[in-house]
Formats: C-alpha cells, sequence, structure tokens
C-alpha cells in the first residue's frame, strides 16, 4: 500500500511520499518495491529465447550449434536460465525483510541481522558487471567502435535477439539503483 504523509520528530522531518510498507525497518521506496518485482520479469524473455538453442536451433543465429552432447547443451542453458531468474529473485531481499533479518526458519543464523554489506557488496558487484554487458549491448547492436556481434538469417531474428538481450541487459542500471537504495534505507 503507498503511503503519503509527513512525520516531525524533534530531530528531523521525515516525508514517507510514495514509500510501500513492506515489513522491513524502514520503509521502501514504491519505484524500488516495484522494480525488484519487474527484474525477473525483464529476464524472463532471454531465458526463454536461449532455451531453443540447448536443442541446435540457433534462433537464426547464422553459425554451427555446439559440439557438445544434446544432453549438455540442454542442461547449460537450463542452468543459466535458472540461475539468472534466481538472480533476478534474490533481488527481492533489496526490498523485503529477508534482506534486513534472516528468517528463523534458517539454522543456526535464523533471527539474526544480515550486514548492509553483506548484501551491498554483491548486488553492487553483480549491478557493475550487468551494467558491463548493457555496455558491449550498446556497443554491438548499433556497431560502434569495431563492435559487431554475430550475425543472423534475416533481420526479424536479429530484432528478437537484440530486444530480448535488451531487456536483460537493462538488469544492470536497476540492480544499482536497488542497491542504492537500499544503502540509504539500512545504513543512513
Amino acid at each position: 500500500m503507498a503511503t503519503s504523509a509527513t512525520t516531525t520528530t524533534a530531530s528531523a522531518t521525515v516525508n514517507t511520499v510514495n514509500t510501500v510498507n513492506t515489513g522491513t525497518e524502514r520503509p521502501v521506496p514504491l519505484w524500488a518495491d516495484r522494480t525488484a518485482r519487474l527484474l525477473p520479469l525483464l529476464g524472463l524473455p532471454v531465458c526463454l529465447w536461449r532455451l531453443p538453442i540447448g536443442f541446435d536451433f540457433m534462433m537464426g543465429m547464422d553459425m554451427e550449434p555446439e559440439s557438445w552432447p544434446r544432453w549438455a547443451g540442454v542442461a547449460y542453458v537450463c542452468a543459466l536460465s535458472l540461475l539468472s531468474e534466481a538472480a533476478a529473485l534474490l533481488c527481492r531481499g533489496l526490498v523485503r525483510p529477508w534482506g534486513e533479518v534472516v528468517p528463523r526458519r534458517v539454522p543456526l543464523l535464523g533471527g539474526r541481522r544480515v550486514p548492509p554489506s553483506a548484501a551491498i557488496v554483491p548486488a553492487a558487484l553483480g549491478g557493475l558487471f550487468l551494467t558491463g554487458l548493457l555496455a558491449d549491448w550498446v556497443l554491438c547492436v548499433f556497431s560502434i567502435a569495431g563492435f559487431s556481434d554475430v550475425s543472423y538469417t534475416n533481420v526479424w531474428w536479429r530484432v528478437l535477439a537484440d530486444t530480448v538481450s535488451g531487456l536483460f541487459v537493462l538488469w544492470g542500471p536497476l540492480v544499482l539503483a536497488l542497491t542504492y537504495a537500499y544503502y540509504r534505507r539500512r545504513c543512513r
């Protein structure tokens, strides 16, 4: 639920416009909650697009399939897709209570506070890596500075590949923005 209120205390005025009470210590900005929900959906098209490649259907790429056994190709693309979606779902921890306190059902650690650096460092590194992929995507798609991508059998395969990979590389800046919002909530 979005709230719109201003709370005045003896020390400061806190504006909680456009925040969501997600059960975290401090309210989460509405944009951050929506972004965390959007991340798995941004990665899904590229995950689905790469699945046929495991079965040696190259999705219009003008290249030979890998020489791996079929089971290895299928296992590779399935694992890559599952890991991508798992990473996107883990970004929800930046806006949820389990990103601040380990759930009680976790043995040995349950109920302990999550040190902010335990979430900030991996999220920032992942966001920077994915932002690097964004830069590579831009250079390849627009053939800047001699960069080029694989050739495709027709323009429609190229448009499909550029679209799904373009959605995927938006993760980087979005994860960095979520990380910054998490840092502001937890460390200030």
